[in-house]
């Protein structure tokens, strides 16, 4: 795997619209405001936006592969050191017939974005570079008020101060996106989320001892626009690996995921994976019922209950969330309950 380099001050990142065009809506562009001067004058970052990113829903809607031409057109300015995804959506999928992988492979550099871009990861998966799952602009760089600690501390492990050895702890706060939602409107620019103190941590549903292997996954919601594709890893591709999955805040029904998890176990992939990380279900009252649906599946219909499970992870739909750089090598210690990457996440 390509690892591309750190993000240094005076560095010049650029912002496109892959899947949902949200970020040019009239209703959405404070927040582009609000990311664009937190990147230049908290992380003295240079932003260049990118000819469609602001063309709106409809339009990008109707035309994946000028979204397409943006990420190449990204990967391939030379002035350009990271590219940061503005949200997810739906089909994010419909650029891969524009995808030009040896542009991405000659070209490596930061990609972060999460949801649906977990398409777009596993693009740049095919391609052979690390991405790093989480870092959007309208849900991170754009939070109103501030960045929490969390994730701020987490951009900048990741992202900016490459460590030899990284742990990825749990958050020791959480926000209720069910109750206390703070709807993207300008006039709660200035209302700080209320994080709430975390009482469980990670939690190891089944399995135990200590596994390592390279960081591979995604949002399970998108898992069906992905099977089946070129770049959908082979069985070999997943030998060995950590395998990372999240739910989106979309109330993903039981049944749904049950059907998601048992063709992962048709494919045998739970028969050569290491080990899996779970992200904190957006919706709380999930918490319990996601937790039964993987041990149901992984470890009763599966035969793997040994597979250690943890659950409760900081990345995807929950806030705060971290970064989950696809293809670094990690180790789960189900018995410390602690996730460590075992090498640097940037050169």
């Amino acid at each position: 795997m390509i690892k591309p380099s750190h993000l240094q001050q005076g560095d010049t990142v650029a912002i496109v619209s892959l899947s949902a065009g949200t970020l040019g809506e009239p209703w959405a562009i404070h927040k582009l405001h609000i990311a664009t001067e937190r990147l230049e004058k908290d992380y003295h970052l240079h932003v260049k936006v990118m000819p469609h990113a602001l063309k709106g829903c409809s339009y990008l809607t109707d035309h994946p592969e000028l979204r397409a031409q943006d990420l190449m057109d990204a990967f391939q300015d030379r002035e350009v050191k990271a590219i940061f995804n503005a949200i997810g959506g739906n089909d994010a999928i419909l650029l891969l017939p524009y995808i030009d992988f040896k542009i991405i492979q000659e070209n490596p550099k930061i990609f972060t974005g999460f949801s649906d871009t977990t398409s777009n990861h596993f693009m740049m998966y095919k391609a052979g570079l690390i991405s790093y799952y989480g870092a959007s602009i309208l849900t991170n760089f754009s939070e109103y008020v501030k960045i929490n600690d969390y994730t701020k501390k987490m951009i900048h492990d990741t992202l900016f101060a490459p460590q030899p050895t990284l742990e990825i702890p749990s958050s020791p706060y959480w926000y209720d996106d069910e109750d206390e939602k703070i709807w993207w409107k300008e006039e709660n620019m200035n209302v700080l989320k209320q994080y709430h103190p975390e009482k469980i941590g990670y939690e190891i549903i089944q399995g135990s001892g200590v596994v390592e292997g390279q960081l591979l996954g995604g949002c399970v919601d998108v898992f069906i626009d992905l099977l089946g594709t070129p770049i959908w890893p082979s069985l070999n591709e997943w030998r060995g690996k950590i395998m990372f999955l999240e739910t989106s805040q979309e109330d993903m029904n039981c049944t749904y995921l049950t059907s998601i998890l048992r063709n992962l176990s048709a494919q045998g992939i739970f028969d050569v994976i290491n080990g899996i990380i779970v992200g904190k279900p957006a919706r709380r009252s999930k918490y319990e019922p996601y937790k039964d649906v993987f041990k149901k599946v992984v470890g009763k219909e599966s035969k793997h209950p040994e597979l250690p499970i943890m659950f409760n992870v900081n990345f995807g739909h929950a806030e705060p969330i971290g970064i989950i750089p696809y293809g670094i090598n990690c180790r789960l210690d189900a018995n410390a309950k602690t996730l460590t990457l075992l090498e640097s996440a940037t050169l």
